[in-house]
């Protein structure tokens, strides 16, 4: 159970940070600055929002089961929707994150690691990573695997980024993974609706 549920985790949230624009930041940056100081601080980002979107998610645990089951299929649907559409704007982004990314550099690898961590907090508020991560928490009711599992996901996606993002989407077409992910996530959220139609 316990590899399951950071296995099941890692692969929701990867799915979904994949299909999310937000990858696209990481990969401008990595393309103007050096890889290794940019993943430091997009990673450095990314445990900021899992941290965040546990907490929550550990409050929303919190309620009884069947209004717990109800909200959980509520966001896994609202993921889906968020994910999918950010899977479809993916192409038309691309242009906008170039000419965003035209400011005057940083210039030490402090400030770069500073810049890669600011954006990433920022830009990954809200969006559908944190929200599922948020969701997986409260429907396993185990924050540090689900925290665990969520981090390694996005990491993972991040250091793709970094490394191989152009090449990876030009094999893998976003938004393909936008609708596997949405799809997996309509499931989960049929699932939990009739758990809590029965009860």
């Amino acid at each position: 159970m316990l590899v399951s549920v950071v296995a099941i985790t890692f692969v929701i949230i990867a799915l979904a940070e994949v299909a999310d624009t937000s990858g696209l930041v990481t990969l401008v940056l990595a393309t103007r600055f050096p890889a290794r100081w940019v993943l430091l601080g997009v990673c450095a980002g990314m445990l900021v929002h899992v941290g965040i979107a546990v907490a929550a998610g550990s409050l929303v645990g919190l309620l009884p089961e069947r209004p717990l089951e109800a909200i959980l299929a509520v966001m896994f649907l609202l993921g889906a929707f968020l994910t999918i559409r950010e899977g479809m704007e993916d192409d038309d982004d691309d242009d906008d994150d170039d000419d965003d990314e035209e400011r005057e550099a940083p210039r030490t690898r402090w400030a770069v690691v500073a810049t890669a961590f600011g954006i990433t907090a920022l830009s990954e508020l809200a969006d559908p990573s944190q929200i599922l991560t948020a969701t997986l928490t409260a429907q396993y009711d185990d924050p540090l695997l689900v925290g665990i599992g969520a981090l390694l996901g996005l990491w993972a996606v991040s250091a793709l980024a970094v490394y191989g993002g152009n090449r990876l989407r030009q094999i893998v077409p976003v938004k393909w993974v936008a609708w596997v992910a949405g799809g997996i996530m309509v499931v989960l959220a049929v699932i939990s609706a009739i758990s809590a139609i029965r009860g």
